[in-house]
């Protein structure tokens, strides 16, 4: 009787090189997101912070102070929406960034939010 082989499982090394190619890529575009979103959640808490002042030029007053803390450069103050809700005041902004893939190829990321 002849033996049968063992079948053999696993990856080739061009599908290796396939895997590996493309978690690059999703790695280098990840770490250009990673300081965008951190720099969205510094605005969203200058924002929170802003939405305390009673007036207008306040709230301009106490974001730009937060901003000069977290080197925010994406929002300024006069970038900001504030209205008042009934008796609380509420801070909205919105923005873009991109990210230059490759040639022609950008990635926009469109960041919104408003103080609770």
């Amino acid at each position: 009787m002849k033996r049968l082989k063992a079948r053999q499982s696993g990856i080739s090394f061009i599908g290796l090189v396939f895997v590996v190619g493309v978690l690059a890529c999703l790695g280098v575009v990840g770490a250009q997101v990673f300081p965008t979103v951190l720099e969205y959640q510094a605005i969203h808490k200058a924002v929170q912070k802003a939405a305390a002042g009673a007036t207008v030029g306040e709230v301009r007053q106490i974001y730009e102070k937060a901003q000069n803390v977290d080197d925010i450069k994406s929002v300024h103050p006069k970038d900001l929406q504030i209205t008042k809700e009934g008796e609380k005041v509420v801070v909205k902004f919105a923005y873009d960034k991109e990210i230059h893939l490759f040639g022609p190829a950008f990635l926009v990321i469109k960041y919104a939010g408003q103080s609770k």
